[in-house]
């Protein structure tokens, strides 16, 4: 089967979208929220875990995956899907802001990248047709090109040598992606398009138009969440939403937090991604209807309630705060799972919720009172 989005309904009155996409394994309603399993694991969680709570897509990362163990072995051993155990739908990121962000020496041109390993110091290069090439062996149901995330902040011209890169890049990935009369999706894979151009709207503009007449699966809006103020984040999605094709799913990258995924829907994003909950989860954050609990702090060592007492998942349903922050005081393995099932249960239920109001034609009403018990971001 290969991939679809259906377009169920959309708010009257902010225009927040409720789909369904359509994948070779298994279906995911949208708004959705993306858990993140960089090495292919959910950090602290297994699969049926993650099955558990409602999670239906989990995203990987093809740097690291091709460092460790290499995308040889995984097709080796019958694709991601089969190595990992988990039976879902999977989305790979192609790897480029971590070969940016990690990687040492990085040369790019309009070749690809040279780069050296974080691990080893290995010298590796990544262009766009290896990047497809490494997706292919991964067998990932919804691919990322190789793009190029410019810095916050940068000037006009280099983020609009960055746009044409990425627009070059994306059109080469297309070619090395589809067989001959084939569309954005080959082998059941879905090839999605990444918009670029920093924080200048012409540029996103320009680089839209050009994605779309290349004809993605889905469109994807990078380079966000890199330093900048909310509100020129928010502003982003105002004016680039409307751009994007309605009829493909609109994928914010990289954003998590959960006001920002309130926000994100309400200006007709679809997808979302982002390690914060699970890494929040591991540091000792829980989010709540109310807004967040610091569990490690000492004022919860006689709270015998739990994290969220409106919560249904494990951890609520069977441990208390005073648990919870006695097992961070000590270093216990478990704290960090039982934090990191709770955060990524309020997540799932989160966008649930929002889909629950975008069907109803209440939107506007379920943002109200997510702010007021949650409090502003």
């Amino acid at each position: 089967m290969d991939f679809e989005f259906e377009l169920i309904h959309e708010d009257k009155v902010t225009g927040a979208r409720a789909g369904r996409m359509t994948t070779p394994h298994g279906t995911v309603d949208t708004p959705v929220f993306i858990p993140v399993g960089t090495q292919a694991t959910v950090k602290t969680l297994t699969p049926h875990e993650l099955k558990e709570m409602g999670v239906r897509i989990v995203l990987a990362n093809t740097y690291h995956l091709a460092l460790r163990p290499g995308t040889a072995i995984i097709k080796e051993g019958e694709g991601l899907h089969r190595f990992m155990h988990w039976d879902g739908p999977i989305l790979t990121d192609s790897g480029g802001y971590q070969v940016l962000s990690l990687a040492r020496l990085c040369k790019i041109s309009e070749e690809g990248v040279h780069f050296q390993s974080h691990l080893d110091g290995s010298h590796r290069f990544f262009s766009p047709e290896t990047v497809i090439g490494l997706e292919k062996d991964l067998g990932a149901d919804i691919i990322m090109p190789l793009d190029e995330c410019p810095p916050y902040p940068c000037e006009y011209d280099y983020a609009k040598a960055s746009m044409e890169m990425t627009c070059l890049w994306a059109e080469r990935s297309k070619k090395t992606h589809s067989f001959p009369g084939e569309e954005s999706v080959a082998n059941g894979q879905a090839l999605f398009g990444i918009v670029q151009g920093s924080f200048y709207p012409d540029l996103r503009k320009e680089c839209i138009e050009r994605l779309v007449d290349m004809d993605f699966a889905g469109y994807a809006l990078g380079g966000m969440s890199v330093g900048e103020a909310k509100t020129l984040t928010y502003e982003t999605l105002r004016y680039s939403g409307p751009l994007l094709p309605r009829n493909k799913p609109h994928y914010l990258m990289g954003m998590g937090k959960p006001g920002d995924l309130v926000e994100g829907v309400k200006r007709g994003m679809d997808i979302f991604d982002c390690a914060f909950p699970s890494r929040c989860g591991r540091n000792g954050t829980a989010f709540t209807g109310s807004g967040k609990v610091v569990i490690r702090n000492a004022e919860y060592a006689h709270q015998f309630i739990p994290l969220d007492e409106d919560c249904q998942c494990y951890t609520c349903q069977n441990f208390t705060r005073a648990y919870l922050r006695h097992l961070f005081a000590t270093n216990e393995i478990l704290g960090l799972r039982l934090n990191t099932y709770h955060n990524l249960f309020f997540y799932t239920q989160l966008m649930k919720k929002m889909r629950q109001a975008i069907l109803a034609d209440r939107f506007s009403e379920f943002e109200r009172d997510f702010f007021l018990k949650y409090g502003k971001i």
